[in-house]
């Protein structure tokens, strides 16, 4: 992107030609970087479970889990649609452009499909292991579980298996939500509700710093994306109301400007907050 970005450039034409022919090497090669990505992805999510199949004592009995794994990667695939569709929609909200809606609603079909089949393995899970005891003990971790599970996988299963949930941008936001949150606390409540190691003598808490650099990253990267949105051909306007990419437009000497055409005139510009 940044390389067609240079080549539409007019201003200094030598740096266009040799952006073009670079954007036309990298693209030859695109299936590549692809599919490092995916399989990078797909090993980080099941070496992050695997680094608790080791420590069977110091995990509690509801996550611990051989199949940890599987388990990881499968909620990080059924989580994968439910983000792109929560970042399409508040990205519409800060940059002021139309929800594609009927373009998420597609999406959002897979969801309960992918939500059922890591549901039924993490439920099975359990039975199998034979701890389903620990979820009617009235332990919090019992508590912590049934709400994971509950308002992580099942409610929003419930929700985006209806039509009408599916059609609406509010109703995709919140289903969306959930199941992404749902993923997150997963994330907590194995390497923190669920770990304690046995000399332990409190649970661990973390410090306020470790809370306000995990803060920074994610305000880091809100940033970096409103940056590449702004400047870059990545999000456009439906072409019937006028509207171009977000950095399609450009000004009499031809150098992109950060500006949204049609109704979102000064979005991009002038809503600097908007993304956070």
């Amino acid at each position: 992107m940044f390389l067609e970005g240079l080549a539409g450039q007019k201003r200094f034409p030598r740096l266009a030609r040799v952006s073009a022919a670079l954007a036309h090497r990298v693209e030859s090669i695109m299936m590549v970087f692809i599919i490092a990505g995916v399989v990078l992805s797909c090993a980080h999510q099941s070496s992050l479970g695997n680094l608790m199949v080791i420590a069977p004592t110091k995990t509690h009995p509801l996550w611990w889990s051989p199949m940890l794994p599987a388990l990881f990667l499968m909620s990080a695939i059924a989580g994968g649609l439910p983000m792109v569709i929560v970042e399409s929609l508040l990205a519409s909200r800060a940059l002021k452009l139309q929800p594609e809606t009927a373009l998420l609603s597609r999406l959002a079909r897979y969801i309960p499909i992918l939500l059922g089949v890591y549901g039924a393995a993490k439920i099975v899970d359990v039975l199998v292991r034979g701890v389903a005891g620990h979820l009617v003990s009235g332990s919090a971790q019992g508590v912590v579980w049934l709400v994971e599970v509950g308002a992580g996988v099942v409610l929003p299963l419930a929700l985006l298996s209806s039509h009408r949930v599916r059609e609406s941008a509010a109703g995709l936001l919140t289903s969306s939500l959930l199941v992404v949150l749902g993923v997150a606390m997963n994330r907590v409540d194995v390497f923190l509700v669920a770990f304690r190691p046995v000399t332990a003598d409190h649970a661990y808490v973390p410090a306020i710093t470790e809370v306000l650099v995990t803060v920074g990253l994610v305000a880091t990267l809100v940033l970096v994306y409103r940056v590449i949105v702004t400047w870059l051909p990545v999000v456009a306007q439906p072409a019937a109301k006028g509207v171009s990419h977000v950095s399609a437009n450009a000004d009499s000497d031809g150098v992109p400007a950060p500006a949204v055409l049609g109704d979102g005139a000064a979005a991009a510009a002038g809503a600097s907050g908007g993304a956070a």
